[in-house]
């Protein structure tokens, strides 16, 4: 069956969004015969000059600029490629994709992604709440939801602490100097609320999961990081098996009834051995294409899922597979630029 799949979140520098991995998820099944459809929301979306990966590319709107303007893009889209499933893959654009569902299915446009008030659930604002009422330890946060609160918040924490943004970004401060300075930064960037957390000691894990339609666990692909940027991203990892981590997915997914993709953030304190849901991200993380190479092809599981496919767990994801990531430089004429520049839309 031949298909037609767009990817959203195309950026890929050192901070790289997943879309560029679901697609090379997609495309590395040996039965693909699909087009891959780009959506980007900047002529500097990196990953929208592989010709490689996609087939076509079009801007779409910031969702910040209304619902109506990003639901005619999309209509727009449709009319010219025929879009069979949106795989979404930003934290930031959900909101807007859950309101724009119904319209989307009733063009013949399928996704699968978990309804608002379970990802308002797992917000990071929220999540302490969340973990709190199911017995889930969560390291201590403190939500600065209005300016003249931060330093009360402080008090409350102490130092070292992480400064965090409601959607990206986190920073570890060991001075009221650095704490003010990530704290105004993030203010501006992505508004209120912003969290002070308390760090737990102890080694990181990630983990992929997709939850299907009653939040019971499809696939799982845990890693260990074993390189980090400046910005915390793992640059290199190992993939694990650890009963105890999937386990732990499995009673997340199924408290939350989560249904779709997410990355699980969580921490084995060093001293006592308990795990810390530190983070829960509604979508595929950057490394996503590791998963291949573990042998679950997550990002193909969700398209089974969003066309109502009967689906079965997958089998255990192999362990001691890494990845380490490498930039490219890509190389291409000045009229890709020029074409999405004044047409928003790009063939190749």
């Amino acid at each position: 069956m031949s298909l037609n799949i767009a990817v959203t979140g195309l950026h890929a520098t050192d901070n790289p969004a997943p879309g560029i991995g679901v697609i090379r998820c997609l495309i590395h099944d040996e039965n693909w015969t699909g087009k891959i459809i780009g959506l980007g929301y900047d002529v500097y979306d990196t990953g929208i000059y592989d010709k490689g990966l996609l087939d076509h590319t079009y801007l779409i709107p910031y969702p910040n600029q209304g619902i109506d303007a990003f639901l005619d893009r999309l209509e727009y889209i449709h009319s010219q490629v025929s879009i069979d499933v949106i795989i979404p893959t930003l934290d930031s654009e959900l909101a807007v994709f859950q309101q724009v569902e119904p319209k989307l299915k009733s063009m013949g446009i399928s996704m699968f992604i978990p309804d608002r008030e379970t990802v308002n659930k797992r917000s990071k604002e929220n999540l302490a709440t969340f973990c709190n009422g199911e017995k889930i330890s969560t390291p201590e946060t403190v939500v600065v939801r209005e300016p003249g609160k931060f330093q009360s918040a402080i008090d409350e924490i102490g130092f070292p602490l992480y400064v965090k943004g409601v959607f990206y970004d986190a920073y570890k401060c060991t001075t009221l100097t650095d704490a003010s300075r990530h704290y105004d930064d993030l203010r501006k960037k992505w508004g209120f609320p912003i969290l002070l957390q308390k760090p737990v000691k102890g080694e990181e894990f990630d983990i992929c999961c997709v939850g299907g339609k009653n939040g019971e666990l499809l696939g799982s692909v845990a890693i260990r990081k074993m390189g980090l940027t400046d910005k915390g991203k793992a640059w290199s990892a190992i993939t694990i098996r650890n009963q105890k981590l999937t386990e732990f997915s499995e009673y997340i997914l199924k408290k939350l009834k989560w249904n779709g993709p997410c990355e699980l953030e969580i921490i084995v304190e060093e001293r006592t051995g308990e795990l810390y849901l530190l983070e829960i991200n509604p979508r595929f993380p950057a490394w996503i294409f590791l998963c291949t190479g573990a042998e679950q092809n997550l990002p193909n599981l969700v398209v089974d899922l969003a066309l109502g496919k009967e689906v079965s767990p997958l089998p255990p994801a192999k362990s001691g597979m890494t990845f380490v990531r490498h930039a490219t430089d890509m190389i291409c004429p000045l009229d890709y630029i020029e074409n999405l520049t004044i047409h928003g839309e790009l063939h190749y």
